[in-house]
Formats: structure tokens, sequence, C-alpha cells
């Protein structure tokens, strides 16, 4: 093999969603010049998921509003399946905006006009939170749901889950997920905001209390677990 193909090999892989010719041909241009290798090109949603689902890319760059399905819609469901960091490209920059991406698993986003400067970083930053979300979610797999998850309905399992919330402590929960968001600040470039919608998502997805996803979130990223 080659040098180049040695090079070509390893180069993260990437999906362009965007519906406009001009820009998503600017955009594959930058990332193949910057050596990064576009597997696929979608112009609406619907195509970016497919597109993602067939090729399984390292990272996809989407723009927000994009005609068959938007690009947070296309985002959540490519999250659901866990296949590959999103990266969301808007004109906007409304913190609704910005909250609705977060919820649907964006891992960053950038406003447009589209600079490709600013979007290099921005992927690499994408593909890092990626990395360490992957690490988390495979720690969380050990972790039981509930001792009573194969016994009881959703509905049992909720009032136990609350019972056993409200026997913990508020105040204990408090602290260790005020942690766990500080962490995810600090290594991981989180805002606040995103760092608590992650845990609470995370928790409501592994039927996990917060307090447990903070556990691991402190002890994956601190080592020793210990919260003072």
């Amino acid at each position: 093999m080659s040098a180049a193909e040695e090079e070509k090999k390893d180069a993260p892989r990437v999906v362009v969603a965007e519906d406009e010719a001009l820009n998503r041909m600017d955009i594959v241009e930058s990332l193949a010049s910057a050596g990064y290798e576009v597997v696929g090109e979608a112009a609406n949603g619907q195509e970016a998921v497919d597109l993602v689902k067939k090729t399984r890319p390292d990272v996809v760059v989407m723009d927000i509003k994009m005609p068959v399905k938007d690009g947070i819609t296309a985002a959540r469901e490519i999250n659901e399946e866990f296949i590959a960091p999103v990266v969301m490209l808007t004109a906007f920059s409304q913190k609704d905006l910005v909250a609705e991406a977060v919820d649907a698993g964006v891992m960053a986003y950038l406003v447009k006009p589209f600079v490709p400067g600013k979007l290099f970083p921005t992927i690499e930053v994408a593909m890092q939170r990626w990395q360490q979300m992957t690490a988390l979610r495979s720690r969380l797999s050990g972790i039981p749901a509930t001792q009573t998850e194969a016994e009881g309905s959703d509905e049992e399992v909720e009032k136990l889950r609350e019972q056993v919330e409200d026997l913990k402590g508020r105040l204990e929960s408090r602290k260790h997920v005020d942690r766990a968001k500080g962490l995810l600040m600090e290594h991981m470039g989180l805002t606040e905001q995103e760092a608590f919608r992650w845990i609470q998502k995370t928790s409501m997805d592994r039927r996990l209390t917060m307090q447990e996803v903070a556990d691991a979130v402190i002890s994956q990223i601190d080592g020793d677990g210990a919260v003072a």
C-alpha cells in the first residue's frame, strides 16, 4: 500500500448534508483539501440519514434547514442508533434552536457563513466528544437499569426509581451532578446547559438515575470517583 493510500485509509470519513449545491461543493472541496475523505453527499435530511446508515462515517456535517427532513430530525435519528457525531451548520443562533440541536444529540454546531478554518476545529471537537461519550456509554452499559425492570410495568419501575431517588437525598444527588457537569464542561468543552442536558438525556435513555450517570462521568474522567 502506497503512502497516499495509507494516509487516505486513516483519514476521517465524512458525510456532508447541505441542500444548497454551491455550499455543499465548497464544504466537500474544503474537507478533501484538508485530508478528510468525503464518503457521501446529501441534499436533504432523509438522504443524509440513509447515507449515514449505509456508509457509517466518522462524522456528519449537516445543515439545520433542509427539505424532506430537517437537520435536527435527521440528527436525532442518527443519534438514536449511535452511528456518528453530528456537526450542525446553521444560519441561526437562537438559544432555543441550539438547545433543540443538543437534545437531538448534536456534538457541535457552527453558525454560517461557512469558514473552513472554523469548521475543521469544530469537527475535531465533535469527534473527540464522541469518543468520550462512547467510552461513557460503554461504562454505563454495565450498570443494571433497575432490579425490578423485568418484573413490573414501566409505571411501576418509574415509581420505584422516584422512591430510590428520594431516599438517596436530593442534596447528595445534586452534588454529584454538579461535579459531573463541571468535568464535562472542563474536559469536553460543553456549556453548563449542554452538560446538564446530556446527563439528563443519558439517564432517561439508559434508565438510570442522574446520580448514577454523574458517578460514571466522574469515574471515567476524574478517575477516583470521590465526591467531596
